[in-house]
């Protein structure tokens, strides 16, 4: 069975040991998926067979995990179900489920406790790229370098704090109506309420000092998500001591702020505070900024992002005690070495952003019930987001998308996650590949990845005996970028020479979050560098930048006869359970001349 896992030993990126956006996974087994995650079982060549019915059933043959007998422990399963799913989460992971369900067909429901859209939209990456947004547009008239560069003057600059952020909420409040009103238009129960699992098959919801409902589904999908995580020793106020969720809110915007934590939410609050005007001071565990990243990237991003900023930083520290600013006293931060433990320095700032991760929002589901028992928090699942029970076993019926099976903790990983679920509840089986998941980091410039750093692919080289190669492109020789006076940037192709496989990609420049999808799905496809290369890209484009990456590769492997951009010869095959049906280029003329002829006498 094939694993994907964020490593043990304190995620890089963070401060401490959940990071809610590490690109940075640790391969327990070699993957080869192809065709966006999907096994050959999705495509029809096995793993379904017909019943007498006519029915199309799910053959569980390969699957060699056992069936949890929890179902008998903890009462019997019903034999009617009110809906064919029920998903516990209305964020992200929760909504791009039920939408899919409903498109196959599935009468569905999603509980909500709080509020939609979960994290990502009311306290996440909605709210927060709104700020960024804002700290682009500053950042960029504060410069009077680029400015005068693109023959513009600007006299002066200046931001309403409380405008910029109303602009934050009132994207967040728009983005949720939206996902509330495309669950309703489909038809989707929205149950008001904490979920709970009681039984197989059988979940209760309400609020405090209301009558409990219960309801029961064919399946059940845990997508509860997760919470700031704050280490012991720490006071949050929500104030002086705040997190991304406080932050999130711009109640203030201090002099002098620590983030306590470098990976993806330190470094784009950092963006945001120094862009209006804060001074900035990192502390981080581990030895280096941004450990997560990889290395030649978080080198230039942090000559880019941190040193000609107002920005200092400690590393190799922990803060083990943050005392919030009373009566007069500013936040006392005491630092000790992260690996003597010895104390280090006090440092007193105005305020503090504790930017450590996230951590899994699980408790009170109600797990006990059906013998499951967390790990650090996160429900254990396989592959296929099946649930797992304290036996190693599955639990029927039962499975965990998103941050709260910590598999890869971004937002559209938990949408994927989702839509690979309701695939499998509908007989047909699939497994979502994460190495061709990308993440990005919303900094001014950008920061994406997809894939393997080049020390993670140097390390799976050396196990399976193949060489790594890698190709970079400078975002100077790209004329889009230079018409926008932003040559500042690298992209970075890991690969294999042999074959053409692409490893990982990582970008460092302007739009680098929306460039890093040719490579990620050119992974996800099974694309490889040989074919893409024959790809046309638009110019003038930023586009270009990974073109010129995929072309400078040195791969030894032919290009195949059906490439991106090489010309098909008319005769096409397809492929059905292993036969191979050949349609002649004969038939192919019959067709386009009767098309012609039909055109022709529609005219008369």
């Amino acid at each position: 069975m094939h694993s994907i896992c964020f490593q043990a030993t304190g995620v890089p990126g963070s401060n401490y040991i959940f990071d809610s956006c590490s690109p940075a996974l640790a391969i327990s087994n070699p993957i080869n998926l192809r065709f966006c995650g999907l096994r050959k079982e999705a495509f029809g060549f096995s793993g379904l067979t017909h019943s007498s019915s006519g029915r199309v059933r799910f053959s569980s043959r390969g699957h060699s995990k056992k069936v949890s007998a929890s179902a008998e422990s903890n009462g019997s399963p019903p034999k009617s179900f009110d809906y064919d799913l029920i998903i516990i989460g209305a964020g992200v992971g929760g909504h791009g489920a039920a939408l899919h369900a409903v498109e196959k067909g599935l009468k569905t429901a999603i509980i909500e406790g709080d509020v939609v859209g979960g994290t990502c939209v009311n306290r996440g990456c909605v709210p927060s790229k709104a700020l960024l947004a804002v700290s682009g547009k500053m950042r960029e008239l504060q410069s009077e370098h680029h400015m005068k560069a693109l023959g513009l003057q600007v006299s002066a600059t200046g931001y309403d704090r409380q405008g910029v952020a109303d602009h934050a909420n009132n994207l967040a409040s728009k983005i949720r109506s939206n996902l509330t009103n495309s669950m309703k238009a489909l038809g989707v129960d929205i149950l008001t309420g904490v979920g709970t699992i009681v039984g197989p098959q059988k979940v209760k919801y309400g609020k405090v000092g209301f009558p409990d409902n219960i309801v029961t589904a064919k399946n059940i999908i845990i997508a509860t998500g997760s919470v700031p995580f704050v280490p012991k020793g720490i006071e949050v106020d929500g104030k002086t001591v705040i997190t991304s969720d406080h932050a999130l809110k711009l109640e203030s915007v201090p002099d002098w702020i620590a983030i306590v934590g470098s990976g993806y939410i330190g470094l784009e609050f950092s963006d945001v505070y120094t862009a209006l005007g804060s001074e900035v001071t990192f502390i981080e565990a581990l030895d280096q900024l941004m450990p997560g990243f990889d290395p030649e990237i978080g080198k230039l991003a942090q000559r880019v992002l941190i040193n000609p900023r107002k920005i200092d930083y400690h590393t190799g520290v922990f803060a083990t005690k943050i005392t919030p600013a009373k009566d007069g006293k500013p936040v006392i931060i005491e630092l000790i070495d992260a690996k003597t433990k010895e104390p280090k320095d006090t440092l007193e700032v105005d305020a503090a952003l504790i930017a450590t991760g996230r951590a899994p929002f699980t408790n009170g589901l109600g797990l006990e019930n059906v013998n499951v028992v967390t790990q650090r928090g996160f429900v254990p699942v396989d592959e296929r987001m099946r649930v797992i029970d304290t036996n190693g076993n599955l639990v029927p019926h039962l499975y965990c998308i998103g941050d709260a099976n910590g598999k890869m903790m971004l937002a559209h990983a938990a949408s994927a996650q989702g839509i690979s679920v309701v695939e499998q509840v509908t007989g047909r089986d699939h497994v979502l590949n994460h190495l061709s998941i990308p993440a990005a980091c919303f900094t001014h410039p950008e920061i994406s990845m997809v894939g393997l750093t080049e020390p993670q692919a140097r390390e799976k080289a050396q196990k399976e005996g193949f060489e790594v190669g890698v190709a970079k492109t400078s975002f100077k020789a790209n004329t889009k970028a230079l018409a926008e006076n932003e040559g500042e940037g690298l992209a970075k192709l890991i690969y294999r020479p042999d074959n053409g496989e692409i490893l990982g990609v990582h970008i460092f420049g302007l739009h680098a979050a929306d460039l890093i999808h040719e490579a990620s799905n050119a992974i996800a496809l099974g694309t490889r560098i040989q074919d893409i290369k024959f790809a046309v890209h638009a110019h003038p484009t930023l586009s270009e930048v990974l073109d010129e990456l995929f072309k400078s590769a040195k791969v030894k492997a032919a290009a195949s006869s059906h490439g991106p951009g090489l010309s098909r010869n008319i005769t096409e095959e397809f492929t059905y359970k292993s036969k191979m049906i050949v349609v002649p280029e004969a038939f192919y003329n019959i067709v386009s001349s009767f098309v012609k002829l039909f055109s022709k006498a529609m005219q008369i």
